[in-house]
């Protein structure tokens, strides 16, 4: 994986996984040098195997471009214990709300795209989701669902099936809770 050299910094090799904001998990393919208007710059070439894309990215431009290493295994445990809270339910236009979900996916920040998932997550047997929902749930949970899988050595769909079960899981225990409160109602009500 990634090393740090000599200055605390972070040196990149061949082969590491990264994150890019806009992108997600890629893998750096190589890094090479290119002569450009008389001056030689030196790229990282990035790859994204799960939208077959590769990016050049300038070696001097790495901490403007929000490219980052990928999260610690206690950082990607923070964002599933977000999926596991309550969604938070705005009362906001839905434009607003999914420009606001698009910035959140974009950040490239788990715990944050944790909460895109979380918010967007639909039981089979809930109201139909808008396409558009759909498409931002499904773009959020492959961001985290990509970084999951590269830390644990999983393959991507492998990763989506894990996060999905947790969803379904916390998603059956808010359901259990709600169906004990109206008994419980139900039962003051008879007394």
């Amino acid at each position: 994986m990634s090393k740090k050299g000599a200055n605390n910094e972070w040196v990149i090799s061949v082969g590491d996984y990264v994150v890019y904001p806009t992108h997600g998990v890629g893998q750096v393919s190589n890094i090479i040098t290119e002569e450009i208007a008389g001056m030689k710059i030196e790229f990282l070439v990035v790859s994204f195997a799960r939208n077959r894309m590769t990016l050049k990215i300038p070696v001097e431009k790495i901490e403007i471009s929000g490219l980052r290493k990928l999260s610690s295994e206690s950082e990607i445990k923070k964002a599933i214990d977000i999926i596991k809270l309550p969604p938070q339910s705005r009362r906001i236009v839905w434009a607003k709300r999914a420009q606001e979900y698009e910035e959140k996916i974009n950040s490239g920040r788990p715990e944050v795209v944790a909460e895109v998932v979380r918010d967007l997550y639909k039981r089979a047997d809930k109201i139909e989701q808008s396409f558009s929902e759909r498409q931002i749930y499904e773009s959020a949970l492959s961001r985290l669902a990509g970084e999951y899988a590269a830390i644990y050595g999983l393959p991507a769909d492998d990763a989506i099936s894990k996060i999905e079960a947790v969803l379904e899981k916390e998603d059956k225990k808010t359901q259990a809770a709600i169906e004990r409160q109206a008994e419980e109602l139900a039962e003051e009500d008879d007394e």
